[in-house]
């Protein structure tokens, strides 16, 4: 098999190096905005750098990976639907629900495959809440609590072009709670501060935001971000139910110290970021690709689920600038939830 990996940044890096290391991959073509970059990138794995796009087509792959800027996603997803060719590509879609509804529509039409690169769905710690959730362990799940802080904010340049904390960052947690607990969101509020460095008011955006989500069987949801934790990179969920609570996230490498006397220790070695906080998930998703194209598995997160959590950050974005409960049903575009 011989894919053609198109954005060689942070996670392209990461995904090119799993994908030269699997053993149903003969080859990579790797392009980037950034030629020098794809090029050593290549160089350091013996693969095959592409001066541009347009050749990433022409000499030919089974199947394309899009870890471009969000800008490009819409237009790279579906000029691969055009070729026939089956994409995995990140998060999200587009910024916009149009160029999101355009993207799935190319998919559709031409009967290929698009995965989303949601991989929480393939770590350990959010695949044991969804089996304790399923299987009825915790009783009626009246709470839930999720939390994405970041170590440190990233660039103005990608700040400027990201979507904002909700799209960009929150995306993940609106995803990861609705594959946990198989329901959907109704109605959401939501908050944001700016009152961080000045490079986010610069962009648009908030440093730090919070949202709560009323589920369709009317368990509630919190759900916070910030780009400012110096403390660590903190991912985690909290689900409480009548029966029993359980989270995931919490470790000796999660970024919180207990004030209590007989508390644990704070973390020797926190975690810093995404990429090392969910190596083995990155993995496992882009192994789940390699099967789907293969046609030995179903699809694990298609355009339709990658919608429903561009909904709810679009809805959370409204009520954001209009201080007001908003209904995700109310955003445009699609059609109703797909739960799985």
């Amino acid at each position: 098999m011989r894919i053609g990996v198109i954005g060689t940044g942070r996670i392209g890096t990461v995904h090119a190096r799993t994908l030269s290391r699997h053993r149903d991959v003969g080859s990579l073509i790797l392009t980037d905005a950034d030629l020098g970059r794809a090029q050593a990138l290549a160089q350091r794995l013996g693969e095959t750098a592409a001066p541009g796009v347009d050749e990433i087509f022409r000499w030919g792959v089974d199947a394309v990976v899009i870890t471009t800027a969000t800008s490009a996603h819409a237009e790279l997803i579906g000029r691969a639907a055009r070729s026939g060719l089956p994409v995995f590509c990140e998060k999200p879609i587009a910024p916009d629900m149009a160029g999101t509804l355009q993207a799935i529509a190319e998919v559709e039409t031409a009967g290929t495959i698009l995965q989303m690169g949601f991989q929480r769905r393939f770590d350990a710690g959010y695949t044991g809440a969804r089996e304790a959730v399923r299987s009825g362990r915790l009783g009626r799940l009246h709470t839930v609590r999720a939390v994405t802080s970041d170590q440190a904010p990233p660039s103005a340049a990608y700040l400027a072009q990201s979507g904002g904390l909700y799209r960009d960052t929150l995306i993940h947690d609106f995803d990861a709670l609705r594959w946990v607990t198989g329901r959907e969101v109704v109605d959401v509020y939501a908050a944001g501060s700016d009152a961080g460095p000045p490079v986010f008011r610069g962009a648009g955006d908030v440093d730090t935001g919070a949202a709560l989500l009323t589920l369709d069987d009317g368990t509630l949801a919190t759900v916070t971000a910030t780009r400012l934790n110096g403390a660590g990179y903190d991912v985690r969920m909290e689900l409480a139910g009548e029966r029993d609570q359980i989270v995931v996230g919490l470790d000796d490498r999660t970024p919180i110290a207990s004030t209590e006397p007989t508390g644990p220790p704070a973390a020797d070695k926190p975690w810093t970021g995404f990429v090392e906080r969910f190596g083995p998930a990155y993995e496992a998703e882009l192994a789940a690709f390699v099967e789907v194209v293969r046609g030995e598995r179903a699809n694990p997160c298609d355009g339709r689920e990658a919608l429903q959590a561009l909904r709810i950050a679009e809805a959370c974005e409204i009520s954001r600038r209009e201080r007001r409960a908003v209904r995700p049903a109310e955003v445009p575009g699609g059609d109703g939830p797909t739960t799985g």
